[in-house]
């Protein structure tokens, strides 16, 4: 379990890196983006902030075996997750490339992630 996070780990903060160094890469290279609005480096650049901040408190996690800083560090991308499943829905549940994206780099990893958050035990709090 503990390489899971890892490499959702190193993953997040790898495209939080590449976001921010090549938005425009990023923008024009990953499927569904371009379609659904124009270039923005300001909304790039925050997306990579997120993602690589996310990314930052699981590999923390991983490391130190936090729970409670594993949900906090995956508590935006599981809402990021569910709204790219109910853009999904609105496209009809299309199975292109743009669904294959959304299931393996941002479905898989939150919810692999967060299913093994609720299988840690939270750390003892001590006064």
């Amino acid at each position: 379990m503990d390489r899971v996070l890892w490499i959702v780990g190193i993953y997040l903060v790898g495209l939080g890196i590449l976001m921010w160094t090549q938005p425009q890469l990023w923008y024009s290279n990953t499927p569904g983006v371009a379609p659904m609005r124009p270039f923005n480096m300001h909304f790039v650049r925050d997306f990579a902030l997120v993602f690589g901040t996310s990314g930052l408190a699981v590999l923390y996690a991983a490391r130190s075996r936090n729970h409670d800083v594993l949900i906090v560090g995956l508590s935006w991308l599981a809402l990021h997750a569910l709204y790219h499943l109910v853009t999904w829905a609105n496209r009809g549940f299309a199975f292109d490339l743009v669904a294959f994206v959304n299931l393996l780099g941002i479905q898989l990893p939150v919810w692999t992630c967060l299913a093994i958050a609720f299988s840690m035990q939270p750390k003892e709090q001590t006064s």
